[in-house]
């Protein structure tokens, strides 16, 4: 009997330990996969990638953004960077603070070599904001970027702006005041910053009209922007996706707690030819 109880002692404990061996295995293959790009490209490679991860527990998800916890990650990265080696980021993001976003972005910016922003699948807002600040965007044909008008709570800097041309200023709350001259300053600062990433890429003239067109709520602000329309507004976008990229984002999985909603058998699919 002792002798069953400790095998089922084992397999407990092999049970527990799976999903960290797990991580462990899925962190050592993203470690050599970054060494073989870096090597592939002589660049330094950094992945800014945020899953939507789900509670053990509970079971809901919860989004993830950049925070200043990446914010300092990558900074630091940036910093052990020589000057004359280029960099790589890999952008998957629905966005964050503009805090975090901002350092990261100038930093990139004040890189002496080229820096690249690969967006496999989206990078919106804040991750748009990063994308800026490259000497080159690379996109999937079926990627996108977004707005980066800033947010105040749930709504719009924009459309809160809205509510005192709409409306007379004594039909008005105090607090929609105090909020929209706060809109107004955020408007004005990220449109600012926009313009600073943008200058000696473009006119003076292109890098107003597009500063405008993303900083100041022209579109909502989960607008999806194609590469063909981030071409059209302006941006150094390519489509020359490195094979290396899509692997990497193979290495960060969704967290599974329930059934996929998408499934397919993963080898390519070519047509077979007629008899």
């Amino acid at each position: 009997m002792s002798a069953y109880l400790n095998l089922l002692w084992i397999f407990l404990i092999l049970i527990a330990l799976q999903p960290v061996v797990h991580q462990r295995m899925l962190a050592s293959s993203r470690m050599r996969a970054l060494a073989r790009m870096e090597k592939e490209r002589q660049s330094r490679v950094i992945t800014l990638i945020h899953r939507q991860e789900t509670m053990s527990f509970l079971g809901f998800p919860l989004t993830r953004f950049i925070d200043i916890d990446d914010s300092e990650a990558v900074l630091r990265a940036i910093k052990m960077t020589d000057d004359g080696v280029p960099i790589d980021l890999i952008v998957h993001t629905p966005g964050g603070l503009v805090l975090a976003v901002e350092q990261i972005a100038l930093a990139l910016k004040r890189h002496p070599a080229k820096v690249t922003v690969f967006v496999p699948h989206y990078a919106m807002s804040g991750g748009t904001f990063i994308a800026l600040a490259a000497d080159e965007i690379v996109m999937d044909e079926n990627a996108v970027l977004g707005p980066v008008d800033p947010q105040l709570g749930q709504q719009p800097a924009a459309s809160i702006l809205k509510v005192l041309e709409r409306k007379p200023i004594a039909e008005v709350e105090d607090d929609t005041i105090i909020m929209a001259d706060v809109a107004e300053k955020a408007i004005k600062q990220v449109k600012e910053a926009v313009q600073e990433l943008l200058k000696g890429k473009m006119d003076a003239g292109k890098v107003e009209q597009l500063a405008t067109t993303l900083a100041t709520g022209v579109y909502t602000h989960d607008y999806p922007i194609s590469a063909q329309k981030a071409k059209e507004l302006g941006l150094p976008v390519s489509g020359d996706m490195p094979s290396p990229v899509y692997d990497l984002m193979a290495l960060f999985p969704q967290t599974a707690q329930r059934r996929p909603s998408v499934e397919y058998i993963p080898s390519p699919r070519v047509r077979e030819r007629e008899k």
